[in-house]
Parts: structure tokens; C-alpha cells; sequence
């Protein structure tokens, strides 16, 4: 819990200090369970916004994920899916070099609400060493409880891959 201080301390620093810039891109976490239902939200939530790239980190297979967005009337052209993350912390720092080189300094972040809080620490933590800002918008779940253990944890390790390039994925646990 000590742990936990300064990285909400270093989190309201950033809040603070940077300029709103409107979403240029859609980020979506893929979960263990929820892929579709995430992917679903996604599909609809991106209806009001046609002009934005959709990002998918560890989504459902390709030909589900396609059939989400075509059924919900969405061109599949505007979607990058991204297979290579194994955990939330993974989701960033996988991509975050891609989107930096393209430009992008705001996204929106979609995952489901009882994952926000871990999504947010790793995010503002990783897409935050590069300058890029998040908005998170969050799928109603029914599980409202994720560990507040995981959050520092992840957190720890967000910290270290901004220090060294090392993520410590391969001694987690999948999700």
C-alpha cells in the first residue's frame, strides 16, 4: 500500500499539468472473458465517432471481432487488431511506440468498468511516458470489485518497463 502513494500522487500530477487534446484514437483491452461484450460496446460507442481509428489489444479472433463491427454497420478498415499482449500491462506497452510514431497524443480507453482502475494506472503510467492522454469510458460490468492488489501490482510494473523496457509478463498470470 506504501507503494501506492506516490503512484496516485505522480497520477494527479499528470491529471494536472496536461492539456485535454480530443481522442485521435479508439483503445480497446481485450479480457479473458469479455472480448465480445467489450467489442460490442466498442462497435456502437465508435458510431459517433466515424473518423477514428479503432485499436484492439488481445481482442476475440478476427473473424468474430470483424463480424462485431460490420453487424453494427462499422468499416472494418478502420480497425488495427493487435494480438501480442498477454496482461493489461502488456495491452500498452505493446502499442505505445505504434501510436506515438503515428502521431496520436489522446485516446479514448475501453475496457470494462471493474478493469478501469488497473487500466488507468498502467495506461497513464506507460501511454503517459510518451505523451499520449487517456479518456477512459468504461463497459458496464456486473463485477465491480477488481483487487486493488493487482492495480499497485501492474502499476509496479509499469513503472519498471518505463525505467527498462521490461514488462515481467512471463511471471504473471495471464490476466
Amino acid at each position: 500500500m506504501v507503494f501506492a502513494l506516490p503512484v496516485l500522487i505522480w497520477l494527479g500530477y499528470q491529471e494536472s499539468k496536461i492539456e485535454k487534446l480530443p481522442p485521435q484514437a479508439v483503445l480497446v483491452l481485450g479480457g479473458s472473458t469479455s472480448h465480445l461484450e467489450r467489442e460490442r460496446f466498442t462497435a456502437n460507442f465508435v458510431r459517433q465517432h466515424p473518423s477514428l481509428p479503432i485499436w484492439i489489444s488481445g481482442g476475440s479472433p478476427p473473424k468474430s471481432t470483424q463480424s462485431v463491427f460490420v453487424n453494427a454497420g462499422v468499416d472494418t478498415k478502420r480497425l488495427y487488431l493487435d494480438y501480442q499482449a498477454v496482461d493489461t500491462v502488456t495491452n500498452f506497452t505493446t502499442l505505445v511506440d505504434e501510436l506515438q510514431a503515428q502521431g496520436i497524443k489522446s485516446v479514448y480507453l475501453i475496457t470494462s468498468e471493474f478493469h478501469m482502475r488497473r487500466a488507468r494506472v498502467v495506461g497513464e503510467i506507460v501511454f503517459g511516458s510518451r505523451g499520449i492522454q487517456l479518456k477512459p469510458v468504461a463497459v458496464p460490468s456486473q463485477n465491480m470489485h477488481e483487487s486493488v492488489d493487482k492495480s499497485i501490482r501492474d502499476g509496479a510494473r509499469a513503472l519498471i518497463w518505463v525505467a527498462t523496457g521490461y514488462t515481467g509478463a512471463e511471471h504473471i498470470k495471464k490476466r
